[in-house]
């Protein structure tokens, strides 16, 4: 299997906390993997370290993404290699409509259709995020990431505080950006999402789900048994029950 994202032995601090330690992953072209784990534990910061958010500070390992390594490139960089993020908590741009970032992101994107994929068409003209509610949010990045097409998207709890309703529709979109309408053999895009409580996973194919504590991998395995387990006997009790990562 060729390897989109490789991540080897990456330790990773925020101020004097060590937040990743000796974190591995791998994740091939086509996969989507989901990532469960407790608050606190690492997820949103081993997004943001692939992401390339300055704030953090890479201890040793290496990220390597198309076989180059991206340890220390910005985050400009891995954008135009292919990297897409929607975050949990995005800000509101004041003075920046939404249809006019989704022609700074991409120039040759159809904002109409990418707009009505998402039924956002009535927040074309809006400011981006300002006034939004936590569902408008959401549909708000997934309008950006379709604009973008990345290779690899990652997804910061994609399903919090949203209803069915706009859970269905952001599904469907991660579906379609990790090319799930295609054979296996022939998607080359690839993403991992951070999910809580796993509702995401109702509306979207997960092919590998991981689960983290204490900033590793703990153990790895089918979305649907993972999840179970989770249900069944909390994290820890998934830790010790599935096979290791």
């Amino acid at each position: 299997m060729v390897h989109l994202l490789e991540i080897v032995d990456l330790s990773v601090s925020i101020g004097n906390k060590q937040v990743l330690k000796n974190f591995n992953l791998k994740i091939g072209q086509g996969e989507t993997h989901a990532l469960f784990g407790p608050n606190g534990t690492g997820k949103t910061t081993l997004l943001n370290v692939i992401a390339g958010i300055p704030r953090y500070t890479v201890e040793e390992g290496r990220i390597v993404f198309k076989g180059k390594d991206i340890t220390h490139m910005s985050m400009d960089e891995r954008a135009r290699l292919g990297i897409g993020m929607a975050f949990q908590r995005p800000p509101a741009i004041r003075g920046l409509r939404l249809k006019d970032l989704i022609k700074i992101i991409n120039p040759k994107a159809d904002a109409q259709e990418i707009l009505k994929k998402m039924d956002f068409s009535a927040f074309a003209e809006r400011d981006v995020n300002r006034g939004f509610s936590g569902g408008e949010v959401k549909r708000s990045e997934m309008v950006q990431l379709l604009a973008q097409q990345p290779d690899f998207v990652m997804l910061d709890e994609p399903d919090s505080g949203v209803d069915l309703e706009n859970i269905k529709l952001i599904g469907e979109a991660i579906n379609t950006l990790t090319q799930k309408d295609l054979r296996p053999s022939a998607r080359t895009k690839s993403g991992i999402i951070i999910t809580h409580f796993g509702h995401i996973l109702e509306y979207m194919k997960a092919d590998r789900a991981h689960v983290m504590l204490g900033g590793s991998i703990v153990c790895s395995g089918n979305p649907a048994e993972i999840l179970s387990q989770i249900k069944k006997s909390g994290y820890e009790g998934c830790a010790a029950c599935l096979c290791p990562a």
